[in-house]
């Protein structure tokens, strides 16, 4: 059998792989430090933060006493009636999913939402664009409940016309996060049942 050479091209698109998969982890690293302060300023204890995150209660120690210097971030908004960029884009990223898991694979934005997921494509303004087309073709086409069409119509007209500052606290991964999990349980309340389709 011969030996299989390794051109330089190969090994870079082999990184490049690996690059993105590390770059998801760090980021998610990241995120996850941002969301325990976020429920440190609920008030939620580091017992629970800890079970929750599946971290040891000491790792959680250390995260907390990082923000107790005085840098702790005021609690962000829970409300889905916020209108900066990344908060929208969370929610529409949600409600993506949603429509996704719905259509059970017959979803025109199924693809576009698994590759956000798993940090393939970013939150450009043109990816977000992309989904949004994808988004309303589902809308059109597919049998959805009604508090879908109206999510992705105030999360439209919320984009079209952002807010020209920022509303909230924390970063734009944690705002996008905590929307995108919001939107999605709105939704399952308003439409209890609807993966069961």
């Amino acid at each position: 059998m011969a030996a299989v050479e390794l051109t330089e091209e190969g090994a870079a698109r082999l990184l490049a792989g690996m690059n993105e998969v590390i770059r998801a982890g760090e980021e998610m690293r990241k995120l996850r430090a941002e969301m325990i302060q976020v429920f440190v300023g609920l008030g939620w204890t580091q017992e629970t933060i800890a079970h929750l995150t599946d971290m040891s209660q000491p790792a959680v120690s250390k995260q907390v006493a990082r923000y107790r210097a005085g840098d702790a971030p005021p609690p962000m908004e829970l409300s889905l009636d916020q209108y900066d960029v990344p908060w929208l884009e969370g929610r529409l990223w949600g409600l993506a999913e949603e429509i996704a898991e719905t259509l059970d694979g017959a979803a025109r934005c199924g693809r576009y939402v698994d590759s956000l997921a798993r940090g393939r494509k970013r939150f450009t303004p043109q990816n977000v664009y992309e989904l949004r087309r994808l988004v309303e073709d589902d809308l059109r086409e597919a049998k959805l409940p009604g508090g879908y069409q109206r999510a992705y119509d105030q999360i439209s007209r919320a984009l079209d016309v952002p807010a020209r500052t920022a509303t909230g606290t924390g970063s734009a991964s944690a705002r996008r996060a905590l929307a995108y999990h919001l939107q999605r349980d709105q939704l399952q309340r308003d439409q209890p049942g609807t993966h069961e389709m």
